[in-house]
């Protein structure tokens, strides 16, 4: 079979794995997806590479050890705590290893699924893994892609006949953030402090802030990065990249109102963002492509690209206070509403000749739908405050207060199969004193 063959077989929904638990129709990992990311787990700590494929997860390091993976020049980068490395390597690399554990791990295969004392060496159960940032993240970079968001927030603070400004419809908004602060899902975030500025008041106060939202986003991590003075082409803009992941870029409201003009957000983001700890491949994705929204007027020359640049991704976010014995869903909504590609996201961001380097993450930015209820944030669901939600063990949320625990999930389902990102978790403890 040829290379191209190779991959289309790890795309078969009729595959099936040995591990049952794959196999569920509304498991995230099925055989199908085969994400990275960096784990530990209760007998070993070290933080090595593995990929999830039902309630298991594949350790890279000692499959290579054992002599079933094979890589270029027998390259040693899964016994490392990020993987960089490994995606370094370059997209020939990351299909030839998800091509090598389909076959490892699928149901006629018996390699594995006959040799109990090998799958004791390769195989942790997720249960009893810690799961890391998967990247070291160089650079981090937020985007404000979603025509329904920018209208919302632009009617909301503007007026709403003129509620998108004449750049937007003719590139990728976006801002240079900040990576130190990206956090893997888990992670507690301390509601930030900054100045506010009361209606009622001349002059900004100090303290916590009390308008906290969250941004339901995605991500893409850069897998081959450019030269500096070299952009990338619009048309080879997905060759560069490694994969997704679900992002919640937690925001500061009022800081950010008070802050905001003239340069944009600074402190009202820089607190925190949260990722989820599987990086899902765009050639997992490959199935659930769909057209991108219409775009008027059509972009300029660079921002072209033929074919279709969206995918079928389902969201959603869930809010539990704290101790709450049931979660709310708040949110439902589609990655395939985003306005602006991540092809011409990344080609936008490169065209002035900025380099890129791999692990760089490029945000899509706040990903909301036509409906009230597939709003991505809290500030239009609730509409600044205007329109409390009610929660199911009876209270009410206009913004997220202490306590509150917030997931992100986001899958593509496939006949009897699915492609999920696992959850992206942040609960709020309170702010400093």
């Amino acid at each position: 079979m040829s290379a191209v063959s190779d991959l289309q077989a790890t795309l078969d929904p009729s595959r099936k794995s040995w591990v049952e638990s794959a196999n569920e129709p509304s498991h995230d990992f099925s055989i199908q997806n085969l994400p990275f990311g960096i784990f530990s787990d209760t007998t070993n700590g070290a933080r090595r590479a593995g990929v999830a494929i039902g309630d298991e997860i594949v350790d890279l390091a000692a499959l290579q050890a054992a002599g079933l993976l094979k890589l270029p020049s027998n390259a040693d980068v899964f016994a490392r705590d990020t993987l960089n490395d490994f995606i370094a390597l370059g997209r020939d690399a990351w299909r030839s290893v998800r091509i090598q554990l389909s076959n490892l791990l699928s149901r006629d295969t018996a390699t594995l699924r006959d040799d109990a004392a090998l799958r004791a060496k390769v195989l942790v159960r997720a249960a009893d893994a810690r799961l890391h940032l998967p990247v070291q993240i160089p650079g981090y970079t937020d985007f404000y892609s979603s025509k329904e968001h920018a209208t919302n927030v632009g009617s909301m603070f503007r007026d709403p006949k003129n509620a998108l400004l004449p750049n937007w419809s003719e590139m990728p908004i976006g801002y240079n953030g900040r990576a130190s602060s990206v956090v893997v899902s888990g992670t507690p975030v301390r509601r930030p402090n900054g100045q506010l500025k009361l209606p009622d008041q001349e002059r900004p106060v100090f303290g916590a802030c009390r308008k906290l939202d969250i941004e339901l986003e995605t991500g893409f991590v850069i897998g081959g990065g450019n030269a500096l003075g070299e952009p990338i082409a619009c048309a080879d803009a997905e060759a560069h990249i490694f994969g997704m992941v679900l992002l919640n870029d937690w925001s500061a409201r009022d800081i950010q109102q008070w802050e905001y003009v003239p340069l944009g957000p600074f402190n009202a983001k820089t607190f925190a963002t949260t990722i989820s700890p599987w990086i899902v491949t765009l050639d997992a994705l490959e199935p659930f492509r769909v057209a991108h929204p219409v775009q008027e007027p059509e972009p300029l020359a660079y921002l072209r690209h033929d074919g279709d640049h969206a995918f079928d991704i389902a969201l959603e976010v869930k809010l539990r206070p704290h101790a709450a014995k049931q979660a709310t869903t708040i949110a439902r909504t589609n990655f395939r509403h985003m306005y602006w590609t991540m092809a011409q996201q990344l080609a936008h961001h490169t065209v002035s000749g900025c380099n890129t380097r791999v692990g760089d993450l490029m945000g899509s930015g706040t990903i909301s739908g036509p409906t009230e209820d597939s709003y991505g944030s809290l500030l239009e669901l609730t509409w600044n405050g205007k329109k409390p939600l009610e929660l199911k063990d009876g209270g009410t949320r206009t913004f997220i207060e202490d306590g509150d625990e917030l997931t992100l999930a986001g899958w593509c389902q496939g006949d009897g199969y699915r492609v999920g990102f696992g959850a992206c978790v942040g609960e709020i403890v309170a702010a400093r004193g």
